[in-house]
């Protein structure tokens, strides 16, 4: 029976290879999705009736996990990483995006400028999306 320790060991052997060679095996690529109706719809003539979850390579979330891991180690360790960028890292949460957000407001009201925000719910963001108006407003603005 091999000990926790050793198989670590060889997981990491085995992630840092593929990283060495620049190789990601067929395998760690393949993917299946299973679509699951949701419970208690009237009807289920709709996408919106169903909810699809993918499933992994349990080998493949494993590896991505701990590269990803390591990787923002270092971007955060070095100040690598911009104020603004707090999606899905560690120890940061809805409350640091909202204290970063005032911190950007709050710093041009201070050279006198004027500050617009933009928020979305993502959920089911960009199946509804208005394309056209989206691109109209993004043209409108003038970003640094």
């Amino acid at each position: 029976m091999i000990k926790n320790e050793e198989c670590i060991s060889k997981l990491i052997n085995i992630a840092n290879t593929c990283i060495d060679l620049g190789h990601w095996p067929s395998h760690f690529k393949t993917l299946t999705t299973v679509i699951i109706p949701k419970p208690n719809k009237a009807l289920y003539n709709s996408t919106k009736s169903f909810r699809p979850i993918v499933l992994l390579n349990i080998t493949r979330k494993l590896f991505e996990k701990m590269i990803v891991e390591q990787l923002q180690f270092v971007v955060i360790s070095n100040n690598f990483i911009y104020l603004c960028q707090l999606d899905s890292l560690k120890h940061r949460s809805t409350t640091n995006t909202g204290v970063a957000l005032t911190h950007f407001i709050q710093s041009d009201w201070v050279k006198n400028l004027y500050t617009s925000t933009v928020a979305f719910n993502i959920t089911q963001f960009f199946p509804f999306l208005n394309h056209h108006l989206l691109s109209f407003i993004l043209n409108k603005v003038e970003f640094d």
